[in-house]
């Protein structure tokens, strides 16, 4: 039995993606005709063994309860909203959730970031994962930018002839490597423990009178500084390069391109979604 999650974020952020998500919440802005993150629904139902998908951030339900009805109903399987209390950053809700997430004992669970779009290759990563034995703890989705374009990600350096990730950095100032971190992982159920370890830490630090920390969220922890740095170089920790189209959506542009990218792919897998030409009356 598989999972996954869906990253979904909150209203706190996305003011880059001002004025479109004014009226909408950012992760159900309409891309190709469908809500941002209904293709990530999408990908995930084309998963044989996938039995639920959780959403996971910081809007209020009543933002996101309509659009998870309409998704049950559409592709009869089980989905929750699961609202965390604030932001807890990209692992920080994982764990916070982790029994909802542990429940039913899943082999491993997807985790999606909300804002990104892509052909994704859920499938392939899965065997992917699995082939690395029981050491593997996370797989990540990458793919290749230019030198330029990838001090914006977070950066990976991998061992070529086994996948394993040896140094990653997040956003780095200098170049470390053209493979960058595409927000796509399948991760094993160990990862809680690492999570454990990360936030016992904090709230070790968050209430000692001489910590500098005190003003932050204790529970917050950073999937990509604090969980996967650490793990690169420990052979737990793999990458699965991808020559598929992604693209992250930070920006209106960036929606833009976006659009494009997945009306080309309507029209080599899913032709009955566009439009026909009519004749002229």
């Amino acid at each position: 039995m598989l999972k996954a999650v869906i990253l979904v974020g909150g209203p706190l952020k996305g003011t880059r993606f001002r004025p479109l998500s004014l009226d909408v919440p950012k992760p159900l802005f309409p891309v190709a005709g469908l809500p941002m993150i209904q293709h990530h629904i999408e990908a995930c139902v084309k998963v044989p063994e996938l039995k639920e998908i959780i959403l996971l951030g910081y809007y209020p339900t009543a933002d996101l309860a309509q659009f998870v009805q309409e998704m049950i109903q559409e592709y009869k399987i089980n989905i929750r909203y699961l609202q965390e209390f604030t932001a807890l950053g990209t692992a920080g809700g994982m764990y916070h959730f982790r029994d909802q997430i542990r429940c039913g004992n899943p082999d491993v669970f997807f985790v999606l970031n909300g804002d990104v779009c892509a052909n994704f290759p859920l499938v392939d990563m899965l065997q992917f994962h699995r082939s690395r034995g029981e050491s593997a703890v996370i797989t990540v989705m990458a793919t290749e930018a230019t030198r330029q374009q990838a001090l914006h990600y977070g950066c990976i350096v991998r061992d070529k002839q086994n996948s394993q990730i040896t140094h990653y950095v997040e956003k780095p100032s200098t170049f470390v490597s053209t493979l960058i971190n595409c927000g796509v992982y399948v991760c094993s159920l160990e990862i809680f423990q690492i999570m454990m370890t990360i936030f016992n830490r904090k709230q070790q630090e968050y209430y000692n009178e001489n910590s500098t920390n005190g003003n932050r969220e204790s529970g917050c922890i950073q999937l990509e500084q604090e969980v996967l740095s650490p793990l690169a170089g420990t052979g737990r920790a793999f990458v699965m390069p991808t020559t598929n189209w992604w693209s992250q959506i930070k920006s209106a542009g960036s929606a833009i391109y976006a659009n494009r990218h997945y009306l080309e792919l309507y029209k080599a897998h899913q032709p009955h979604r566009l439009a026909k030409d009519t004749e002229a009356t």
